[in-house]
């Protein structure tokens, strides 16, 4: 007769993935997405969710449980750990449901470190997308906590595992983003391209889409400056487009001031900056699919999974030679990479896309050509490997396959 023990490493582990948000942020894409991707190849996952019920940017095939959010509070401080404390309560009735607890943030990651600590069975493990750049002690020794704690860590990147170690003292596996190139190439009818680039102005005009809002590690400061520069150089001024503006930290005072600074830089803010907020997933991909470039300066990432998505839509792709990126895009070949910081070289950069036909073609052909390597489904079999090194160690039997 099979011991308990024994029994339940035959099943198979429960997984939880636990993020602090329902929006479409880069760390929320990657949880249902990898939820998803797991759950096609037989593993029993579950989200977990901060956020009204029903309140994902898009739904999923997966079970998800909602942990209704707090009140807001006054500062960013503030919110931080009145979100922990809601996802401790949250998570407090889900304590023996599952085995292995795999936290995207650093929220959520406190969170279950908590109940854990508190005597539950299951086993933590986080994600670190990338650190972020807190001001007060408080938050930066939150953050802290939140890579120490968990029982194991994994990064996206091989630049954000070299970090880890140097400056943790974290040994962490590397899992790669991914996407499904199918989900972003959709076709559209001429009509419908010609109302959603007049939406913007740039019915005659060349149009550059950004997706992540205005905030600092964006780059968004050197992206305005550029345009500024093409704008002031040349007839055929380009309009930029930016999606997105939801985000972990408060960055309005910084937005204020960018948008504050187009006036002077000779740029007017509905005709050669449009902000489109937070669109629905399926207008994100029809936004795709009518930009002639993507334009994505970013500071610092962890990965740069809207790359991904505007390469999988055939977007010609003009970034930063952030050394994150440079794990995956080579200038020239898949994308042209401009100086980090540097808005005269990120104009340049776009100016080629905007004179250079046969640049546009080529970066289209290999950066569709990049993805198809890059499926959520290499991300889930990563992942599954992690995850039965982990189970084998909660039991005594034999590790099983997760996918069998």
């Amino acid at each position: 007769m099979s011991s308990p023990l024994s029994a339940r490493a035959q099943r198979g582990p429960r997984i939880a993935l636990t993020t602090y948000s329902t929006k479409p942020r880069g760390g929320v894409v990657h949880t249902l997405e990898l939820a998803e991707a797991l759950q096609a190849q037989g593993v029993d996952v579950t989200v977990v969710a901060m956020g009204e019920p029903g309140s994902l940017f898009r739904e999923v095939s997966v079970p998800v449980e909602y942990v209704r959010p707090p009140e807001v509070k006054d500062t960013l401080e503030a919110r931080v750990f009145s979100w922990i404390d809601a996802l401790i309560d949250g998570l407090q009735p889900l304590r023996e449901r599952f085995d292995i607890v795999h936290s995207q943030d650093c929220i959520s990651a406190r969170a279950a470190a908590r109940i854990r600590d508190a005597g539950a069975p299951f086993r933590l493990m986080r994600t670190v997308h990338h650190v972020d750049d807190f001001t007060t002690e408080a938050l930066i020794e939150c953050q802290r906590q939140a890579i120490l704690e968990p029982d194991d860590v994994l990064v996206v990147s091989k630049l954000w595992q070299d970090r880890l170690l140097a400056d943790y003292g974290v040994d962490a596996g590397i899992v790669t983003n991914g996407v499904w190139p199918e989900k972003y190439r959709c076709e559209i009818d001429d009509a419908r391209r010609q109302a959603l680039r007049a939406k913007v102005g740039a019915k005659e005009r060349f149009l550059f889409l950004t997706i992540g809002g205005i905030e600092p590690r964006k780059g968004s400061r050197f992206l305005v400056e550029a345009l500024a520069k093409l704008k002031s150089q040349r007839a055929d001024a380009p309009v930029l487009a930016v999606i997105g503006g939801h985000s972990f930290q408060d960055y309005s005072a910084y937005s204020e001031d960018v948008l504050a600074s187009l006036p002077g830089l000779g740029l007017e803010l509905g005709r050669d900056i449009v902000l489109l907020q937070t669109v629905a997933q399926a207008e994100l991909v029809e936004w795709l699919a009518v930009a002639d470039g993507f334009a994505f300066p970013s500071v610092n990432e962890g990965w740069g999974l809207v790359i991904m998505e505007a390469a999988s839509a055939g977007v010609p792709v003009v970034a930063s030679d952030i050394d994150v990126f440079q794990e995956f895009l080579n200038d020239g070949v898949n994308a042209i990479l401009t100086r980090t910081g540097d808005s005269t070289s990120l104009a340049q950069g776009m100016a080629r896309l905007m004179d250079e036909p046969h640049t546009r073609m080529k970066l289209t052909a290999e950066g569709m050509a990049l993805v198809d390597d890059y499926g959520w489904d290499r991300t889930a079999r990563q992942h599954i490997a992690h995850y039965e090194r982990v189970w084998h160690e909660m039991n005594t039997a034999e590790p099983v396959s997760l996918s069998a």
